[in-house]
């Protein structure tokens, strides 16, 4: 018995060409960028703008070195140019701000000066030292964090109590100057009117004389002395 010859088998499927990843890899980086600058965008604006070292994310006492390069990277990060978040011209001009704020000396010491009053005034209600092992502590740095809030929100106040006391200060003077100026215009016109007025004075006070010498004198009555 002749052994049947064997059949052509069916064709095997090519394999399936290999799928292009790269496009759905950058749609991810995209989506990835975009999630990074909508963080940071709210971050800089949830963080307490009179706090400049908490608006660029830094630690108070930062070097001048490390405020101009991360200013440098997240401006670049959140510019509105470069995102479609409507909050990146808001927390791009509070950046700015900042970083303008801590290039600033005086302005930069101010900041210092009150973040380690907060320290100081934190320690003493704490009853700590500068030894004590608390301050190392993450709850510790969270409490300093809301102190120096309270020390420069208490600072911006008098700020703005001292400006309207010498707003108001610099109002009374200008009044005062403006009633002086005032009265000196007023004293000018009167001697300009008076002077004008000086010929016809004259001559009014000489039609009087005149009037007064060329009256004929009146006789005096004599006072009849009584009979008896």
């Amino acid at each position: 018995m002749s052994t049947p010859k064997p059949t052509e088998s069916a064709a095997t499927p090519a394999d399936p060409a290999p799928v292009d990843t790269r496009d759905a890899l950058e749609v991810l980086e995209s989506e990835a960028k975009e999630w990074d600058k909508d963080a940071e965008i709210d971050r800089i604006l949830k963080a307490f703008r009179l706090n400049a070292y908490a608006v660029l994310g830094l630690k108070p006492g930062a070097p001048e070195s490390d405020i101009k390069n991360l200013y440098r990277k997240k401006s670049l990060l959140i510019h509105p140019d470069k995102t479609k978040n409507p909050l990146a011209p808001d927390a791009f001009d509070r950046l700015k701000k900042a970083q303008t704020e801590l290039m600033d000396e005086k302005h930069r010491a101010r900041l210092d000066e009150a973040i380690a009053d907060a320290r100081m005034l934190l320690m003493r209600e704490m009853k700590l030292t500068v030894d004590s092992e608390e301050l190392k502590t993450p709850e510790f740095e969270k409490k300093w964090d809301e102190k120096t809030v309270f020390v420069l929100v208490e600072n911006e106040q008098r700020r703005r109590r001292q400006m309207k006391a010498q707003l108001q200060e610099e109002g009374r003077e200008q009044r005062k100057q403006e009633e002086e100026l005032e009265q000196r215009k007023k004293k000018r016109q009167h001697e300009e009117d008076w002077e004008k007025t000086r010929d016809q004075r004259i001559d009014s006070w000489r039609q009087f004389q005149k009037g007064k010498n060329g009256e004929p004198e009146k006789k005096k009555k004599k006072k009849l002395k009584p009979i008896g």
